[in-house]
């Protein structure tokens, strides 16, 4: 297990830093630990992208104010 900064990570996955910071600061990454004023992480961790992309619930918001009137 080699731990690398979250800078480094972001760049060799093509993601923005800031994103993987907050990932880091709500518990979303398992290996990530917080070291002084520096996060680390090891290299090997996956990025789970957690959003729906089916489209599975587009117009729900329009669907259920219909059925509350």
């Amino acid at each position: 297990m080699a731990l690398i900064s979250i800078k480094e990570y972001a760049e060799r996955n093509g993601l923005q830093h800031d994103n993987v910071r907050h990932k880091c600061q709500r518990g979303s990454y398992k290996t990530a630990q917080k070291i002084g004023r520096d996060w680390l992480i090891d290299e090997n961790e996956v990025d789970q992208d957690r959003r729906i992309k089916t489209g599975a619930y587009v117009g729900v918001r329009k669907n259920a104010t219909k059925a509350e009137r």
